[in-house]
């Protein structure tokens, strides 16, 4: 299940990338791309929302002693689509800002409004760069993880055959001690047998010398 949820994870991190870069190209296009790029921006924020949705299915399916870290990413990750979503509209807004000034004629505050997309455009960038390093850290940090649960099974995995190998060994002792008490009880009963045979013929022997003596008299 965890699987699921990371390569889910992984493909949220590269297309908010995307959706980052995009964002920060839109101020700097001709119209007609700036159209086509902001279509586009839509229906990448669409893709993402729906891995968002499909991570959280994930999250509600792993077991409660193991769900707390995955919680936390998901915070994270819709934090981050939420402000993906607020630095759109904001381009958007500046998308036509620009479109309405040059239907005016009004270039009046164009080097200052240039001046600002740029830092923003910085901004988004290295929020990007930022997002793909975490990506990275999560693919090193789930690499670590399943090495570590197939060390834990391999280490699982010798302790059963361990414990098999001693309850052969004891079920072939428990085997011996039985074929061991079977024989003493035999031998036991045997003795008595004996003991009571030999018993009897003293008795017998008792009683055929009294009678003699008695005869004799």
């Amino acid at each position: 299940m965890s699987s699921d949820f990371e390569g889910y994870e992984q493909d949220f991190a590269v297309l908010t990338a995307e959706i980052t870069n995009k964002i920060a190209r839109v101020p700097r296009l001709p119209p007609d791309e700036k159209k086509q790029m902001v279509a586009n921006v839509e229906k990448q924020l669409e893709e993402a929302k729906e891995l968002l949705e499909q991570m959280d299915l994930e999250v509600r399916e792993i077991p409660p002693q193991s769900r707390g870290m995955y919680s936390n990413r998901m915070r994270s990750y819709k934090q981050e689509m939420g402000k993906l979503e607020t630095d759109f509209k904001r381009s958007r807004i500046a998308y036509s800002d620009e479109v309405r000034n040059e239907l005016l004629g009004d270039d009046g505050n164009s080097s200052e409004n240039q001046r600002a997309h740029l830092l923003d455009n910085t901004e988004r960038l290295e929020r990007s760069s930022r997002r793909l390093e975490a990506g990275y850290q999560i693919a090193v940090e789930t690499e670590q993880i399943g090495q570590e649960m197939l060390e834990n099974l391999s280490h699982d995995r010798e302790k059963i055959q361990r414990a098999r190998e001693r309850l052969r060994e004891t079920d072939a002792n428990l085997g011996k001690s039985s074929r061991i008490l079977t024989g003493m009880l035999r031998r036991i009963i045997q003795n008595r047998i004996l003991l009571v045979i030999l018993a009897i013929i003293v008795v017998i022997t008792i009683l055929m010398a009294i009678i003699f003596s008695v005869k004799r008299h």
